[in-house]
Formats: structure tokens, sequence, C-alpha cells
């Protein structure tokens, strides 16, 4: 069971932003974190895809978007999320990640999963297409990364990475939290999750369904304070329930179709 913890403190909030069409422009969505954080947000997060169905047709870069919120901004938490880490080199993700966090002050989360090939975005490229691979690649991609972003000799020959006798520096600040993704009701990403500092599970049916993902986590890493469990809501949900649930972020989603830039940025004025 979940190890029970005071949740009277409300969930941090932040903006789920895809770099969509009008927002295909990282000078927008940089303008876009400038206004959350003087209207109260806590975080900005942007989404990570190379492409997508229709009606989008425009798509901006998940991690020069997250360097210019890095900055343009003094307190906002940001980060892509989430990641498909298999369709990446783990080493050239920690170096870019390293340096984002230098950037930011210390202020990068990183979102990682296995991606999905629903829209062909992995086989149209040549990226694996097979999701219990990219699972593997996903574990072993992150051994590699963790350890390259702590500053330590890593020595690494696996399935489908190497890094031979090699140490990275700078080093992170501090450690970068790693936030987890999966979909509701499969275990398999939660397991993974439980290993680093927090959870995106989507699809959940309701608030309730906090409690089944707070008590898996806990019983893999035998409790789960300190740690995120982080959910994704449209802008016209109330945060409360989720919060009282025992989410500890609650991410408002815009998009991902037809985004209205003066709507999404009035939203966001508005504050959390």
């Amino acid at each position: 069971m979940a190890t029970p913890q005071d949740r009277t403190v409300a969930a941090q909030r932040g903006l789920f932003i895809p770099p969509f069409d009008a927002f295909a422009d990282p000078a927008k969505v940089a303008d876009l974190a400038v206004a959350a954080e003087r209207a109260g947000w806590d975080g900005v997060f942007v989404w990570d895809h190379v492409r997508y169905s229709s009606p989008v047709t425009a798509i901006a870069d998940p991690w020069i978007c997250c360097a210019a919120i890095a900055a343009r901004t003094e307190r906002v938490r940001f980060g892509p999320m989430v990641t498909p880490l298999p369709r990446r080199r783990p080493h050239v993700v920690a170096r870019q990640a390293a340096s984002l966090d230098l950037l930011g002050g210390g202020r990068l989360v990183l979102g990682f999963g296995i991606g999905d090939d629903l829209l062909g975005e992995m086989s149209r490229f040549g990226d694996e297409p097979e999701p219990k691979v990219r699972a593997d690649m996903l574990d072993e991609g992150l051994d590699v990364l963790t350890g390259l972003l702590s500053g330590r000799l890593v020595e690494h020959l696996g399935r489908h990475y190497r890094a031979e006798d090699v140490r990275f520096l700078p080093a992170p600040q501090r450690p970068i939290p790693i936030w987890v993704a999966g979909r509701y009701g499969n275990r398999a990403p939660l397991r993974r999750a439980a290993r680093y500092d927090g959870a995106f599970v989507i699809g959940y049916p309701g608030p309730e369904g906090i409690e089944q993902v707070r008590e898996a986590v806990a019983a893999d890493r035998g409790g789960i304070e300190g740690y995120d469990v982080v959910v994704d809501v449209p802008p016209d949900t109330d945060p409360a329930p989720w919060s009282a649930a025992g989410a500890t972020w609650v991410l408002t989603r815009f998009g991902p179709y037809d985004l209205d830039e003066e709507a999404v940025r009035a939203a966001v004025e508005a504050g959390p």
C-alpha cells in the first residue's frame, strides 16, 4: 500500500503545450512561458513529436523550445514531455540535457517513454517499430543516460548502446528529475517509473485512478515520499480533485488540434 502523506498541499500547476501550428515557433513558446511565469504557473512542458496526425502540419523541435524557455524565464520548471528515448542517442541526449540544465539554472525536468508508432512516427524514419524492443531500448538508454549525467566514469556495452570508458562534464548542477510515461492500466511502465523520480500516466479514468498508481509505485520503491505523480487535464477541468487524490503535478493540456494562439495565451495569463 502507498505510504500515507500529507495531501493538504496543492499540486503544482503546469502547462502541457504541443509546439504545433500556431506554436511551431520556439519564440512563441518562450513568450508563452514568460506569460506563464508572470501568471504564477509552476512549469511549462513541451510535447516531443516529429510528425502528427492531420490537421497538424507544422511542428517545432521541443529541445530548441526548451532552450528558449530556459533563456527567457527564471522560475518555472520546464522540459520535453515526453521524449521517446529509443529514437535518440542517449549520449547525445545527456549532453543536451546537461547543457540545458545549466542554461536554465537547474530547472530542467526530463520526461521519457517508449513512444508509439500509431502514425508511423517511428517506422517512417527507420526507427524501431516494435514496442517491446523500444521498451528494452528505453531501459538500457536510461541506464546510459543517468550514468553519463552523473559525471562518473561510464563503461557500458549493451544490446543497443555502448559508452566505453567515458566521463561527461560538466555534470548538471543537481540531479535532473526524470518522469517516466505510461498509459493507465499498464504495469510495466510503472515498474520502470518507480526507479526514477516521477510517473506521468495518461488515460486515467478519473482522479480515483491516482491511488492505484501511487500504490503500485510505492510497492516497487518501498514508499512514495518525494515522488511525483503527474497528470494532464483539459483547460476546463478542476485540478482540485486530482490534487486531493495525490497528484503532485497537474498539467493543463492544450491542443493538439486547432490551437488558437490568442485563446491559449488568455488562458495562461488568467493563471493556474
